[in-house]
């Protein structure tokens, strides 16, 4: 099922059991923020990226170095090497996605992130080492920057994915397919949003981080809170505006987030975290997040 009518998803969405694959990742990469620069053409539909003046190197350098140390508490991360040509790669999830034996290839808006989807040692480490098959969507026209605009709840099959000039309806059904997702809402996201990533994470497929000011219509985040019930927590403008809906969940125990994200929690979101079971981890990255994303942009999950 795709389909923008919340009647017609929400009923069909509540039916559907938690078995359809693994709640969270069984490893991740990343990919190192070599020459970390401002990208001219991602900055104008990008209203969270810095200035040039704000961009440092070396602190973003360390930052990812010790976003992967961090996260390998928990699971296997992968890092792969950066390219000066492409600046924005750091952002790996918008290009690269995984199913169980599947790799996609999205395809992104900006020329300067479509050069990222030639990698052909990302693509040879999926398709060659670990014999995943690949579905190529780079080369055709409709923009789908993957789990960007299309964040899912991968224990129940589900899709939740924000259009704007980074995904149009074409790209979430072509998302749809590729992931093989029992049912996709889509809608479109506020002005001057660019992602759903930013305004939405559902967490091992039993809560939901939600940024109600981030989409245009208000009774879509209404409609994903009912569904994860108890567990479907709305976030502050304040905290959506730290990036604290740009989190991760790698395990079933913790939420992931950005320093800065995880000190702009209220108290009640801290507790209904706990309550969902996750304790949060955090890392600093205001050097990464001058790029215009935190946390959860960097990691693309391997399942």
């Amino acid at each position: 099922m795709l389909t923008r009518t919340l009647s017609e998803f929400l009923p069909f969405a509540r039916n559907c059991a938690a078995d359809f694959g693994p709640a969270t990742a069984r490893a991740a990469f990343l990919v190192a923020p070599d020459g970390f620069a401002r990208a001219d053409q991602s900055a104008r539909d990008n209203r969270y990226m810095a200035q040039a003046a704000a961009f440092d190197a070396g602190a973003a350098q360390a930052q990812h170095r010790e976003l992967q140390r961090a996260l390998a508490s928990e699971l296997p991360v992968l890092c792969f090497s950066g390219d000066p040509a492409t600046p924005d790669a750091l952002f790996p999830n918008n290009i690269f996605a995984t199913a169980p034996g599947r790799l996609v290839v999205g395809r992104m808006r900006h020329e300067v992130r479509q050069r990222e989807a030639a990698r052909r040692d990302i693509r040879g480490f999926f398709t060659d080492l670990l014999g995943y098959q690949e579905t190529d969507l780079s080369t055709q026209p409709h923009p789908c920057e993957l789990t960007g605009a299309l964040v899912i709840d991968r224990a129940r099959g589900l899709g939740f994915c924000g259009l704007s000039e980074r995904c149009d309806e074409e790209g979430a059904a072509l998302m749809h397919r590729a992931f093989g997702l029992r049912a996709t809402l889509m809608f479109d996201l506020a002005p001057g949003e660019y992602h759903t990533n930013v305004v939405l994470a559902v967490l091992a497929g039993r809560a939901a981080l939600i940024c109600a000011d981030g989409f245009a219509d208000a009774a879509v985040p209404e409609t994903i809170a009912g569904l994860y019930a108890a567990h479907g927590i709305s976030l502050s403008r304040a905290e959506h505006a730290a990036f604290a809906g740009n989190a991760i969940a790698l395990s079933g125990r913790s939420v992931w987030m950005s320093a800065g994200a995880e000190a702009s929690l209220a108290s009640t979101t801290r507790n209904r975290l706990r309550e969902a079971g996750f304790a949060s981890r955090s890392v600093p990255l205001e050097a990464i997040e001058a790029a215009g994303g935190s946390l959860r942009c960097c990691v693309a999950e391997i399942f």
